[in-house]
């Protein structure tokens, strides 16, 4: 497991479990092979003088807008209900909310400008693409309102802060563990390997990126196709299907997301081919670990954490900076402005410590 995946995601994990957030995933021992994750930058200085809140809100009534995508899939579906759970606790500290959901980046840009045109107190948004949602991020930072960006980063600083899992991590810990898996099947590290990824995003490159970086030190490996699978299972399982055609030989595939994870895996029993190889996975979803537990064919090697929490901490974030609070334990009344969680390999050795069936993803 990755140390520096960890090293990296040590402080932010001790910074939720101080806010009182709850994590989906328990912290496993870390690997002695990583590198250095550029997923996020140190807050601005501007930015944090900036963003302190006032002293005392005791009694001042607050609307707090949230944009997310439409709930097309598991994780997104999980995601939406821990941003409205988290939301409604909220109400009786005079805390209010309007909730969108957008099936396209047009429909979140014009919910994007309704909430400006409210007059929220403050925005919590998950965008659909990252280039495309940049303008709406700038719009929000005109009009003078807080935004916490969720897991798909924006391309300008003027948000007030992001919170989101550790993408590089995932790609590089995916990647660790492809090597290890071929190595220990082959007798060397050696391979025709395929990539499923996401949409156009950060989440995406970061997650590309990451594995490719930790491949390329592995001349024996060679990556035969990539094509996106937009995260969702049914595209996924159409790319999969095309590739299986097309390429005679596959060893591993790297899935950049457990959802797609399912319509690959149809995939490749559809072809009968569920024997020449194997898939490491991220997001944690309970279908995958029942399928480790399961020890069912194509072997799932790993799934990395990447957890739907994260938006209800994020509900929970733009809550204490309207109120001019901040974390619990922290001297700082100021909310750090880039938040990166953990990315805790799960693997059928250890399965049965994160399994949950009554979860919602």
């Amino acid at each position: 497991m990755l140390k520096s995946v960890k090293r990296r995601a040590v402080t932010c994990t001790v910074l939720m479990a101080l806010a009182m957030m709850t994590a989906a995933c328990k912290n496993t021992p870390a690997s002695s092979e990583s590198s250095p994750s550029p997923s996020a930058e140190p807050a601005k200085p501007a930015q944090q003088a900036e963003a302190a809140a006032p002293a005392d809100t005791s009694g001042k009534k607050f609307t707090l807008g949230i944009s997310l995508p439409t709930a097309d899939h598991g994780w997104m579906g999980a995601l939406v209900a821990n941003a409205k759970e988290e939301a409604e606790k909220h109400k009786a500290s005079n805390i209010d909310y309007i909730l969108y959901t957008a099936k396209d980046p047009a429909k979140q840009t014009a919910d994007i400008e309704d909430l400006i045109t409210k007059e929220v107190d403050a925005i919590v948004m998950l965008p659909m693409e990252s280039g495309a949602m940049t303008p709406a991020a700038e719009k929000v930072a005109g009009a003078n309102i807080p935004l916490i960006v969720v897991d798909r980063a924006v391309n300008t600083e003027s948000y007030r802060t992001y919170i989101g899992g550790d993408n590089y991590g995932i790609g590089y810990g995916d990647a660790k563990y492809l090597v290890e898996s071929l190595t220990k099947k082959k007798g060397k590290a050696e391979g025709k390997v395929v990539e499923i990824s996401g949409v156009p995003s950060t989440v995406t490159d970061l997650r590309s990126k990451g594995f490719r970086d930790y491949i390329k030190n592995f001349p024996g490996i060679e990556i035969v196709a990539s094509q996106p699978g937009d995260f969702t299972r049914e595209k996924a399982l159409k790319a999969t299907e095309n590739i299986l055609q097309a390429n005679k030989q596959i060893d591993a595939v790297y899935s950049q997301d457990d959802d797609m994870t399912i319509g690959i895996v149809q995939a490749i029993r559809d072809a009968g081919r569920q024997d020449d190889m194997f898939i490491v996975s991220s997001g944690g979803m309970k279908e995958i670990y029942q399928m480790m537990k399961e020890k069912s064919k194509p072997e799932i090697v790993v799934s990395l954490t990447y957890s739907p929490t994260m938006s209800g901490t994020a509900v929970n974030l733009a809550t204490k900076i309207l109120q001019g609070k901040g974390l619990e334990g922290f001297w700082e009344k100021s909310i750090p402005h880039n938040i990166v969680l953990e990315a805790t390999p799960v693997t059928p050795d250890n399965v049965d410590q994160f399994y949950k069936a009554d979860a919602k993803y």
